[in-house]
């Protein structure tokens, strides 16, 4: 497994030769690095300049130059008051949660951006959606025909080859704008491969000495629509998408008259209609409403067989299909009172369905589960007002209070509704002390919201594991306190330290079910105390012309009772701690940017009634290059190499004495594969 290591180390070295051979004042190659304005109240203004050495094709490019940001489009959860991303365009989000801020400025091209601002604890007519830093993109108001086609291509040692692409066109006239994009996605694992799978008792005995190998792919193919203009004194966007697709897992065990083979094809299709309509009702009160309509369905397939010594097992089969839906329809009237204060108060309704029929059998004999066919449903109200008062240069205030009603029903295989009422409360503070200094202040709760999928059964064949589902789940709510400090220097220099503290009620994870089956569930009160650790280096001036180091790290620290075990242990499925080492460069004169990314170290643990289970990975690099021949052309290579990845289960024989039956390890290799894009704007 240690050539991945090798190979990585000697690729390193390989392209550190550009920075050998760069003479320390080729800087005068590259175009000025303008600094950026400082606007009222420390927003950051960044113009069409600053960007000008790195040869941006589209205004994505653009933005993840913006130092100390990194693009979040949202977690995708129900609703769309705090699901959304910290990207605006022209001071608003996308018609659709689904058309995120990255696919918006990834079909924009560069020429079109007036300029960018961030947006550092507020900004009058700015809705930060619970974001401490935005970013708000401003286009020009320009006639343009723009073309964007890209190709890709994911090449694996060893594995599944995935090609794909998109062609996108965008028509601007004043006001006016229309644009479709066609995709070919693909959907991919970093953690595929091959290695050894080795089993032992609770003595140490060895019981299983197998090979493994697996392989994870997929893809889709969509079509989206959009149009903006001008209607009833105000302004309409509108967009419409819909697409299908697929993933397919394979996972292989064998030895010498040994065969384990677990398969599952997930298969579907969704789409989704947004409205957005915005006007001014006075010339300090403006108006923005939005209707989203979501759908989707799906049809799964699980198998699992095993042959041993010719004797076959009973196949084991998972079957689930369904289809889900939710419709949002959202307003809210924002009064800027004067340029140092406004206001904001609107209302949120909501729909979401899912509903789902599985089955599971074992050679032909269906096997009872709980809730394997049920339809959930939630209807969901939430009023909400806010303020942000940003008392002088140095100081910003803002606070807000949401009420959320929810009811949320089940019927099929068992009838059951549920009724929850949360006030959530937020307070930011942001000091500015002088300038290039920023600390903030958080207090605020948050709810989380429920998972349909896990009031329904659900199955993972290959780690011999069937879920039951669960009508007794309550969201989960969490007291945050932050603080913030972040440091700008030279010029594109940031360093940023985060502090939370989270208190946590109804925490969400496994808990046992009769019949030896285990299902998500309330857990009981729990803790996460986190470190964040982000910093951006400037390497100008120690001669490394248009170079740029990045360290950024997450230390977690949770704790919860197991609800079987009633021991205090971490929270399933948080990462202790996955620090990211980075490197890039800009070279003018060769039309390039080069990098790489190395990650030590990461992993997690998952914790059940019957089983603990784990992964670690080690040396995981990502190198790059991209070659820009031409401003309208770009070229990227990218290599991806992981050096070990072992998986690791701990099976109990009971639930009360908890005797180890057996340890397995899977000592995965996985393969390294190749990126390549081409794309051209015209």
């Amino acid at each position: 497994m240690r050539h991945h290591l090798l190979t990585g180390t000697a690729l390193i070295a390989a392209l550190m030769v550009p920075v050998v051979v760069l003479p320390s004042d080729a800087r005068a190659d590259t175009p000025p690095a303008y600094m950026p304005q400082t606007g009222d109240h420390g927003v950051l203004i960044y113009q069409p300049e600053f960007f000008t050495g790195y040869s941006p094709n589209t205004a994505l490019d653009m933005v993840n130059r913006v130092p100390g940001f990194s693009v979040n489009d949202g977690d995708g959860a129900r609703g769309f008051e705090g699901a959304v991303g910290n990207v605006l365009i022209n001071g608003s989000r996308p018609a659709s949660k689904n058309d995120t801020g990255s696919n918006v400025l990834g079909r924009t091209l560069a020429a079109q951006v007036e300029r960018i601002e961030l947006i550092r604890g507020g900004a009058p007519g700015i809705e930060m959606q619970g974001y401490a830093v935005v970013v708000n993109v401003i286009l020009k108001n320009t006639a343009s025909n723009e073309h964007i086609a890209t190709f890709n291509a994911h090449l694996f040692e060893g594995g599944q080859d995935l090609f794909g692409g998109t062609y996108q066109y965008t028509r601007r006239s004043g006001d006016y704008s229309w644009g479709i994009t066609l995709g070919d996605g693909i959907s991919q694992s970093d953690s595929n491969g091959s290695g050894p799978l080795r089993r032992v008792d609770g003595a140490g005995n060895l019981i299983r000495a197998e090979d493994y190998w697996n392989d994870g792919y997929g893809g889709g193919n969509s079509i989206r629509g959009n149009w903006s203009g001008p209607v009833l004194g105000g302004k309409l966007d509108l967009t419409a998408r819909y697409g299908i697709n697929d993933w397919h897992n394979i996972n292989l065990q064998t030895a010498p008259n040994v065969l384990r083979d677990s398969r599952s094809d997930n298969n579907g299709s969704s789409g989704e209609v947004g409205i957005v309509f915005t006007r001014p009702l006075t010339a300090r009160t403006k108006l923005e409403t939005r209707l989203i309509h979501e759908f989707s369905d799906f049809d799964n397939v699980s198998v699992s067989n095993t042959r041993i010594d010719n004797v076959s097992d009973p196949e084991q089969r998972f079957t689930s299909n369904g289809n889900a839906s939710e419709t949002i329809l959202r307003s809210l009237v924002r009064f800027e009172r004067n340029a140092s204060m406004d206001f904001e108060a609107g209302g949120e309704v909501a729909y979401n369905m899912l509903e789902t029929d599985q089955a599971y059998s074992v050679g032909g004999t269906n096997i009872p589960l709980p809730s394997a066919s049920v339809k959930v449903e939630e209807t969901r109200g939430e009023m909400f007002g806010k303020g942000t008062w940003r008392i002088n240069p140095k100081w910003t205030l803002e606070g807000g209070l949401r009420l959320e009603y929810s009811t949320i029903s089940q019927s099929g295989d068992a009838d059951q509704e549920e009724s929850f009422f949360f006030a959530k409360p937020r307070l930011l503070v942001t000091w500015n002390p002088y300038d290039k200094n920023q600390l903030r202040l958080r207090f605020e709760r948050v709810v989380g919201q429920l998972n349909f999928e896990d009031f329904a059964a659900s199955a993972s064949l290959s780690e011999e594991n069937v879920m039951g589902g669960n009508v007794n789940l309550s969201p989960e709510q969490r007291w945050v306190s932050e603080v913030t400090y972040e440091k700008r220097f030279w010029d594109e220099g940031v360093v940023s330290i985060g502090l939370r503290h989270d208190e946590i009620r109804d925490a969400i994870d496994l808990i046992p079910l009769d019949g030896g089956l285990a299902a998500v569930g309330n857990i009981g009160d729990a803790t996460l105390d986190q470190l964040a650790l982000n910093i951006t280096l400037p390497l100008d001036k120690m001669g490394i012309s248009g170079g740029q180091f990045g360290f950024r790290n997450t230390w977690n620290k949770t704790e919860v009772t197991d609800p079987t075990t009633g021991q205090k242990r971490p929270i399933s499925g948080v990462r202790a701690s996955q620090a990211t080492l980075s490197f890039r460069q800009d070279i003018a004169s060769w039309k390039l940017q080069w990098g790489g990314a190395w990650i030590p170290r990461l992993g997690q643990m998952n914790y059940q009634p019957d089983q603990s289970s784990g992964w670690t990975g080690s040396d995981y690099y990502e190198l790059w290059a991209e070659y820009k021949p031409a401003p309208t052309l770009s070229i990227r290579a990218q290599v991806n190499i992981w050096d070990d990845f072992n998986i690791e289960r701990t099976v109990y024989g009971d639930r009360v004495t908890r005797p180890v039956a057996f340890i397995e390890n899977r000592f995965v290799d996985p393969r390294t594969f190749y990126q390549i894009r081409l794309r051209k704007t015209f």
